[in-house]
């Protein structure tokens, strides 16, 4: 019997990765697409599909309830950070599995402020943080950054003041330069680091356009993350962005606690981490082990065509069957 799964946040890379990889697996998966938009290009990927409000508004968590029970959903995978808090908030009153980590947890990494004091008070690295109140101009260079801000919205490099920037919604972070890399990395059930995959990577407004795995950082971020993982706790898949500078140093600055948005690349080259959810979360079996190879990729722009269609509500699903231009 087909098992049902809620993806959360198809309008976005993120989530319609997690449904191409979900169909790339041979288990008989039901996908319930759920968006804050009626339509978007992630429509054509799922089986059926809900607008849901914002994880923050006080009708998100009745809606995925009453989803829930409707559909008789046996699994939800999150797309975003928002809705990992939330959902771990209040996980206990949802009848199913959430592949999120504790509700402590997706607190300190859905405020990047937080992830800093978390870490720093446990030494491990990453990059210095202050509020905007606290600044004393102690940094060379800084990223001035939303607190809980979504990709690179918000962002200002080395903007000519912070001040007038509310301490509950900003905060200043030294800029490291240097070679970006993203590290996806998965946590079984177990607490135990399942594996770990590297990406050098090019982006545009925020998202990865080029990138190419990289395995010469390897033994110092399995330290950075065997520590991580020692003090927070972490379920499932997460991401921990760095620069590496000249000096070879590794300089985390953002952790996702969610699966991220290469999630369709990675997955080409041995770390298929939407499996594992799949395979430990759905199925109650022990993960896949990663076999990492090298490769690059990059991204390009496609379309979505419906021919003959006229109306956005009626292109909730794949019941209407597009072609990819």
């Amino acid at each position: 019997m087909a098992k049902k799964i809620i993806v959360t946040g198809i309008g976005g890379n993120v989530g319609q990765g997690i449904i191409r990889n979900i169909r790339k697996t041979n288990f008989d998966i039901i996908v319930i697409g759920t968006n804050t938009e009626s339509f978007s290009a992630g429509s054509h990927l799922c089986d059926s599909f809900y607008k849901v409000p914002y994880a923050y508004d006080e009708e998100y968590i009745p809606k995925i309830i009453s989803i829930v029970e409707q559909e008789k959903i046996d699994l939800i995978i999150p797309s975003t950070d928002y809705e990992v808090y939330y959902l771990s908030l209040y996980k206990d009153k949802i009848p199913c599995k959430i592949v999120v980590s504790e509700k402590e947890t997706a607190a300190i990494y859905l405020d990047k402020y937080l992830t800093f004091k978390h870490l720093n008070e446990n030494n491990i690295p990453f990059s210095s943080s202050v509020l905007p109140s606290e600044y004393k101009n102690e940094f060379d260079e800084i990223i001035l950054k939303p607190r809980k801000g979504r990709g690179s919205r918000g962002l200002q490099i080395n903007p000519k003041s912070v001040k007038g920037y509310s301490d509950e919604e900003y905060m200043v972070q030294k800029l490291h330069k240097g070679v970006e890399i993203t590290t996806a990395f998965y946590v079984d059930k177990n607490n135990n680091l399942h594996g770990f995959i590297t990406l050098d990577r090019i982006l545009e407004n925020g998202t990865t356009t080029h990138c190419k795995v990289v395995t010469q950082y390897d033994s110092k971020i399995r330290i950075i993350l065997e520590d991580l993982i020692k003090v927070s706790n972490i379920r499932g898949s997460a991401n921990i962005q760095s620069i590496v500078n000249e000096k070879g140093e590794i300089k985390p600055f953002e952790i996702n606690c969610r699966i991220s948005g290469t999630n369709s690349i990675r997955a080409n080259f041995g770390f298929e981490d939407v499996n594992y959810t799949i395979e430990e979360w759905l199925y109650d079996l022990k993960p896949t082990s990663p076999k990492i190879i090298n490769g690059i990729a990059t991204r390009i722009l496609m379309d979505v065509i419906y021919k003959g269609a006229t109306d956005f509500s009626k292109l909730k699903d794949n019941s209407t069957k597009p072609y990819i231009y």
